[in-house]
């Protein structure tokens, strides 16, 4: 029987539910258990896909085209679990999907509540991933013990393990001791209150998981297990890392949480050291040489905007012995003060994805420099357009050339709403989305990264370049070295004579990993090592 882990958080949010799910998967992975993990999100958006990164950090996208929350990717980039559309709910899709069927008849005219029908809703979602070839699943029950839109899905996995067995299931419970500093103590009674409410929804934690300052004292874990009725040996201190997340695991199983899951689970052990993760930490952290590259972007604000990104660069580093420094720069202060103040000196240029007009003109001032100063560039998703948009003004001389996106009447739309969204009104999940095949010219600087000729690479995006001005732009000196399978879209522009001038239409950041940094990402990086 597939087994099933439940990971809640209480105190407060943004304790890293995600980062531990993945980190037990990864785990549970190195002892040859075949995992898959999924997110649970109590607000009422269907998805996040039309929500502001300021509200809820990046969307990350799957292969299948599904708009979810940025956990997936730590869960992609911390195990070989695959992600999709089954591996992400929210209040909103729970409640959509439960009154599509009742408009449908199919609940045979009974009332219509939340339990049992919405909790029973959340438990089929759990089942999507239960399956013959799945060992465990990790469950990330996403706010805190507490909120009101939470309590259908603690209901609904205190139902789940009722139902298919205790020794089944196992409930870690993430939580914070927070330190006061000028009493110089950690306080353990705002856990005991979470756990007291997670035991009033009838859920009685296997597992704390404690993220603290300080390390906890023996009498501190034993106040813990006394009044939260865990097991003193199954409460794990989680210090903040002193520099990365990917120190996590370890932190996990010097504390044997791995083995105390599979004790629980009535799970074999199987000996296999970290060994591959080790050997990555150890490079990350004993860097040989290092690189500064300038984030040219709208949402600079606020860190978990371009998460993808940032591990992406890191894992980029990690490939090329070198630790990489990035310098965050909100596109708008280029509009200010001008691009040489603020990207002079930097190894390499990147600017990422994104929507609408503010700042627009700060990127397309960004990939300006890069092209003018030879800096390495990558542009990704709007990057390529904001590229797009720089080449057609300064070097093909449209001086009005613009994306319709930004200008719907410009006299030279160099990148326009591609043609199967022109009819299209609605805003979520009606993207460009998922992965598209892309084949890769050789002879050009992508296929020294892929070294392939057939790729395949995720999307998120309504506008492409236009391929009325192909000819024009190849005549200046651009070369496509990236078009879809049929040849209709273009998904990756270079820049010839110039060290490395890469802009793709898609989001490489989503398909790397520490262990597996993204072809790009490493040439990238590589080149910009090569700046003087």
């Amino acid at each position: 029987m597939t087994k099933h882990i439940f990971v809640t958080g209480g105190v407060v949010s943004s304790l890293g539910k995600g980062l531990n799910a993945a980190s037990i998967g990864l785990l549970l992975e190195n002892h040859g258990l075949r995992i898959r993990l999924q997110k649970f999100d109590p607000y009422v958006n269907v998805d996040p896909g039309t929500m502001s990164p300021y509200e809820h950090g990046e969307v990350y996208v799957t292969d299948d085209g599904a708009e979810t929350d940025l956990d997936l990717g730590h869960y992609e980039r911390f195990t070989h679990a695959i992600t999709n559309k089954d591996c992400n709910f929210t209040t909103g899709s729970i409640y959509h999907s439960v009154i599509s069927k009742e408009r449908e008849g199919k609940y045979l005219g009974k009332t219509i509540q939340v339990i049992p029908h919405i909790t029973n809703e959340i438990k089929d979602c759990i089942r999507k991933l239960t399956n013959s070839d799945t060992d465990v699943v990790i469950s990330e029950i996403g706010g805190i013990v507490g909120d009101i839109e939470s309590q259908p899905f603690l209901e609904a996995i205190r139902q789940f393990g009722q139902e298919i067995g205790r020794e089944n299931v196992l409930y870690i419970h993430l939580t914070l001791i927070p330190y006061l500093r000028a009493a110089d103590e950690l306080k353990t009674k705002p856990t005991q209150h979470g756990v007291g409410m997670l035991r009033q929804a009838g859920i009685a934690p296997d597992i704390l998981i404690c993220r603290t300052e300080k390390s906890l004292s023996a009498s501190i874990k034993e106040k813990l297990s006394l009044f939260c009725n865990v097991e003193r040996e199954s409460i794990i201190e989680e210090k903040d890392v002193r520099s990365s997340i990917y120190e996590i695991p370890l932190l996990l199983v010097e504390q044997g949480l791995d083995e105390i899951i599979l004790k629980k689970l009535h799970l074999k052990k199987k000996e296999n050291p970290l060994s591959e993760w080790t050997k990555m930490l150890d490079t990350l952290m004993n860097p040989e040489r290092e690189t500064e590259i300038a984030i040219v972007g709208k949402y600079i604000g606020h860190k978990s905007a371009y998460e993808s990104i940032y591990e992406a660069l890191l894992h980029g580093g990690i490939s090329n012995s070198a630790k990489v420094l990035k310098r965050r720069i909100e596109s708008e202060d280029i509009e200010k003060d001008g691009a040489d103040k603020h990207l002079q000196g930097c190894k390499g240029i990147l600017i990422p994805g994104g929507f609408g007009e503010r700042g627009i003109e700060g990127k397309i001032a960004a990939a300006t420099y890069a092209r003018e100063n030879s800096i390495p560039f990558l542009g990704l998703c709007l990057g390529m357009h904001c590229a797009t948009i720089e080449f057609a003004r300064n070097v093909c001389g449209l001086k009005d050339a613009n994306s319709t996106e930004f200008d719907a009447n410009t006299p030279d739309p160099v990148i326009c709403l591609l043609e199967e969204q022109k009819n299209i009104e609605t805003k979520g999940g009606t993207m460009r989305l998922g992965s598209q095949a892309c084949k890769v010219k050789r002879n050009s600087i992508a296929y020294d990264c892929y070294h392939k000729e057939l790729v395949y690479e995720r999307h998120r995006h309504r506008y492409e370049f236009n391929n009325k001005y192909k000819d024009k732009f190849a005549s200046k000196g651009i070369t496509f070295s990236g078009l879809t399978s049929d040849g209709e879209l273009v998904e990756i522009i270079e820049l010839k004579d110039h060290p490395w001038f890469v802009a793709v239409q898609f989001h490489p950041e989503f398909k790397s990993k520490p262990t597996n940094p993204h072809p790009l990402f490493k040439g990238f990086i590589r080149a910009s090592l090569d700046v003087h």
